[in-house]
């Protein structure tokens, strides 16, 4: 078990020296060719390996994948007056609640707005044909609430005028290749509705996947729709403090009883990814137990909070200060993660959602 001290819970505590050369701006031509960091988090010692080796570095047990999957949902709009408005579409689909009314379907939902010159309350979006948002509340950080109208199937119209909504630390515009590269092997068109990729399941490939089967490995999937919030800074001193976003979670019966079995035998669940464990262990927290779950969860990890289900983690590396690398040290320390961080910074990784992977085991 990790010692906690005070520092655990300051949020200066969690920064780190990052060159800005160092973030990742264009995926490797290879999926698997990404470096790995391999952190031992009860003896806090880490090596650089390749992500292609993880096969071999992973005693055979569970491993669970978010398999949602990015919408395009940031959509170029017009104004009446004929100004640009960028939106994005933040309510994941499956908890939308549409109304039909003649040819049209209706919703309320969140969003994000950027424009000029702000949106005024009651002003009406146009999105495209047959396709309109109308602003009807102004929330904090530039979050909107109002109602979303269109005709046809939603997804193949955000399909038909959208485009993915990278990160906001990826300084270029969207590419054809990115509709390819920022969507992971497991990412379901069922599960259509995440604003940002689970970036640790973008290294994977056929052949990862097929080596990790043949070693022993099982697999469940699971489903988080990764918000917006999972790029909101902390702005409080103490991180105890944070008002943590939530986010819509989808745990199987069948993927419940694979993770309850594995438990029960002893073999360890590795999650892939922050929102894997984070959707393991927000269920968890919600219902006491390993069992089917569907709702929404705001669970905020860091040292001190207990860790349950997750033996291991996959993850890429993340913004200093952020509540991902948090999250990560819950599991495997403060300061054996910020020392395996600083290291990788030494050897000139690349970081964040197109980097190199970390393996915590």
């Amino acid at each position: 078990m990790n010692q906690i001290d005070e520092r655990d819970f300051t949020l200066s505590a969690y920064e780190y020296d990052l060159p800005p050369e160092l973030v990742a701006q264009e995926p490797l031509e290879r999926r698997d060719e990404s470096r790995l960091m391999v952190l031992d988090k009860a003896s806090g010692r880490f090596e650089s390996r390749r992500f292609a080796e993880l096969a071999e570095l992973l005693e055979p047990g569970l491993i669970v994948v978010n398999n949602s999957k990015v919408l395009p949902a940031r959509v170029m709009g017009q104004r009446a007056s004929g100004g640009k408005v960028e939106f994005l579409l933040l309510t994941p689909l499956p908890v939308m609640q549409i109304a039909e009314e003649g040819a049209f379907f209706l919703a309320d939902v969140e969003c994000l707005l950027r424009s000029s010159k702000k949106v005024r309350h009651g002003e009406i979006v146009e999105l495209g044909p047959d396709m309109a948002f109308e602003l009807l509340q102004r929330g904090d950080f530039g979050r909107c609430a109002g109602k979303l109208r269109w005709k046809g199937d939603i997804v193949k119209r955000l399909e038909e005028l959208g485009r993915l909504p990278l990160p906001p630390y990826i300084r270029r515009e969207v590419t054809e290749a990115d509709s390819q590269r920022y969507q992971t092997l497991f990412a379901r068109s069922e599960k259509n509705g995440s604003v940002a990729a689970p970036t640790a399941g973008l290294h994977f490939t056929p052949e990862i996947r097929d080596a990790l089967s043949r070693a022993g490995h099982q697999w469940a999937e699971v489903t988080l729709y990764v918000g917006y919030g999972t790029f909101s800074p902390v702005r409080v001193d103490d991180i105890r403090n944070h008002p943590m976003h939530s986010e819509y979670i989808e745990i199987s019966p069948p993927a419940a009883a694979a993770i309850s079995a594995a438990k029960a035998a002893g073999k360890p669940v590795t999650a892939i990814g922050t929102t894997a464990m984070r959707t393991l262990e927000g269920a968890f927290a919600a219902t006491k137990s390993i069992a089917p779950y569907t709702g929404w969860t705001n669970i905020f990890l860091y040292p001190g909070r207990p860790v349950s289900v997750v033996d291991r983690l996959v993850t890429n590396f993340h913004l200093p200060g952020s509540t991902l690398l948090m999250l990560v040290s819950a599991l495997a320390g403060r300061e054996n993660t910020l020392r395996a961080y600083a290291q990788a910074v030494a050897e000139q990784y690349r970081f964040f959602s197109y980097g190199d992977a970390m393996l915590v085991k």
